[in-house]
């Protein structure tokens, strides 16, 4: 029997075991407490790029050097806190709905190993995929080099999108079910799932499936990765359902298990199923999280609808991870935010956290200087 069989055979009995003997049941949130913070103390806020179009994700080159994606195709180039008007890579995607050019990623061998990865959306023979490709830099340019891994689902929503490497080496990818739900629980699809590569794009051997880069699945639509500092544990974002089956909200973060199985579409919220793996928190209300990074012990969390950067403060406790407090920086209500919707947070070599915008998606109200790139002083 091949792995495709066992794997569909495997997917089969366990949603048609989930369905017969459970049922899905909507919990309240853990007891957490949860305030607003408009001007975080202590906290001196710069902008520091702007006149940006959807820009989507944000890496750091050496010698104050950086590359911000714009969801319509373009990669752009910083230097010394200046935008270069000519673009450091053009790709052709396809820029519909939430689809286009999404994560970036460096090699963690770089500069030595000269390589960028990119995740974008293009019209395939079949419909709309997802592709991870490899850039190799040229200085203020980069050219392609080669597809690392193709035909993952696309759609106009739900794309997932986030890539970046793990401390292990490895490039984990967050794909979405395309509003697919089934695709989530199905092994054989790359739909609904964080993926686990090498770099040069094959499978690690200690995957938790042989052969297959699905290192977790049951997900919607997964946004953000980040590995906590001390342990080395994943963590994701995850936007919940806007209507399906008739629910709405519940908003994920969720600490992902090699192999874990997250509930999508059969269970949202803290889960009645031992077969599911339940989320650390999650929100009753709209909370769409995104990009996501750990900086100084605490889980800080761009927020898209409630235009509210989350700074999460966990503590651990007989190995389980739990939520102390959350606060919602620049904030002042649920959809009251200083910068409107925000795409991703990012630690900066300067030990400050850089914040990007997405106020011209198509569902934001554009700023003067929009979309930008925040800089946020500690002290």
């Amino acid at each position: 029997m091949n792995k495709l069989m066992i794997n569909r055979i495997f997917g089969i009995l366990m949603i048609l075991g989930i369905f017969a003997f459970f049922s899905v049941t909507l919990l309240a949130a853990d007891d957490f407490s949860e305030r607003m913070v408009p001007e975080p103390p202590g906290i001196k806020v710069e902008r520091w790029v702007e006149n940006l179009e959807i820009p989507w994700s944000l890496v750091f080159l050496p010698n104050n050097r950086a590359l911000v994606s714009e969801r319509p195709g373009r990669i752009r180039l910083i230097e010394n806190g200046i935008l270069r008007e000519e673009p450091y890579a053009i790709l052709e995607v396809t820029h519909i709905g939430e689809g286009g050019l999404m994560g970036l990623a460096l090699h963690p061998n770089y500069p030595e190993e000269p390589y960028l990865y990119a995740m974008h959306t293009i019209q395939g023979a079949k419909g709309l995929v997802n592709r991870i490709i490899l850039l190799r830099d040229q200085g203020n340019r980069a050219v392609f080099e080669r597809v690392i891994f193709d035909n993952i689902p696309g759609g106009r929503n739900h794309n997932g999108g986030r890539i970046a490497f793990g401390p292990d080496g490895m490039l984990y990818v967050t794909t979405g079910e395309t509003y697919q739900g089934d695709l989530a629980q199905n092994l054989d699809s790359w739909g609904g799932k964080i993926l686990r590569f090498t770099p040069d794009g094959k499978v690690p051997d200690d995957n938790p499936f042989p052969r297959s880069p699905v290192y977790s699945y049951g997900h919607r639509n997964p946004q953000g990765l980040a590995w906590h500092p001390e342990t080395g544990d994943l963590f994701s974002s995850e936007h919940g359902p806007s209507g399906e089956q008739g629910w709405r909200g519940h908003d994920e973060i969720n600490r992902i298990i090699p192999g874990g199985n997250y509930g999508w579409p059969i269970e949202i919220g803290t889960h009645q199923n031992p077969a599911f793996i339940g989320p650390i928190v999650f929100w009753q209300n709209s909370t769409p999280p995104t990009g996501m990074t750990f900086f100084r012990k605490d889980l800080f969390v761009a927020s898209l609808r409630s235009q509210a950067l989350l700074r999460i403060i966990l503590e651990i406790k007989d190995g389980n991870y739990q939520v102390k407090e959350i606060e919602r920086w620049f904030a002042s209500g649920p959809s009251a935010g200083r910068f409107g919707r925000l795409r991703d947070v990012v630690e900066g070599p300067d030990g400050n956290l850089y914040l990007l915008t997405s106020n011209r998606d198509g569902r934001g109200r554009p700023q003067p200087g929009d979309d930008a790139i925040w800089r946020l002083i500690f002290p």
